[in-house]
């Protein structure tokens, strides 16, 4: 099986910025603001109303330099549906292996959530890029430790309950890469008025900074 690669975006910043709302009227400036500040994989959830065209439109505004990908997808109807939209990753709270396989098919990076090493290597078997540790914030970073121990030939991305100050101890613990939702967004999706952009963006220069990475290019230095 070819494998796809883990999202280079995802790769360089250790950072995969995930946009959830009530709907998506706010998320493509939200967008555009964590894309200024050095954030540049970007999740769209489809829990979110309207994600899809959210989706496209935020692909199309920010171009090539910013990955935009589909999350909470656990259908095969949803992972054709996003990949119609425009997305360049599927992430799922939940290991679906066909969902997985179809993706890696198509040489699409796939993110599935899992907890137990069980769920762990039945997702990595099936193609996944990286194995998405949800939720994180359940066992922590020890129990992110306790897995890759046994399973260190694949990767893991700490997302659920990880907050900014939180994020490098899941990356010294051995996380390839975070998720962060509602603690990096906190309310701007639904208000995306220059100040709570401002903020947003500082928000998220502080979190490159803290996982080792470089705002300007998203360049890792650490």
């Amino acid at each position: 099986m070819e494998r796809p690669p883990v999202t280079p975006q995802l790769g360089r910043t250790r950072v995969m910025a995930i946009l959830r709302s009530a709907d998506a009227s706010g998320l493509p400036a939200v967008a555009r603001a964590l894309a200024n500040a050095g954030i540049t994989c970007l999740e769209v959830t489809l829990t979110t109303a309207g994600a899809l065209d959210a989706l496209a439109r935020i692909r199309a505004d920010l171009g090539p330099g910013v990955a935009v990908g589909a999350g909470t997808v656990i259908t095969g109807d949803q992972a054709r549906d996003a990949l119609a939209a425009g997305a360049e990753f599927l992430v799922a709270p939940v290991v679906d292996t066909a969902v997985v396989r179809n993706a890696a098919d198509r040489g699409i990076p796939c993110y599935p959530g899992a907890w137990t090493p069980t769920e762990v290597s039945q997702a990595w078997r099936a193609g996944a890029a990286a194995v998405k540790l949800f939720p994180a914030n359940t066992g922590g970073p020890g129990h992110l430790r306790q897995l890759r121990a046994p399973l260190p030939e694949i990767p893991l991305v700490a997302v659920g309950g990880v907050g900014i100050d939180e994020a490098r101890h899941y990356l010294d613990a051995g996380a390839c890469a975070v998720g962060i939702g509602s603690p990096l967004l906190r309310g701007a999706d639904r208000n995306p008025a220059p100040p709570e952009l401002d903020a947003l963006t500082t928000r998220a220069r502080t979190l490159l900074e803290a996982v080792g990475v470089t705002a300007r290019a998203g360049e890792a230095t650490a």
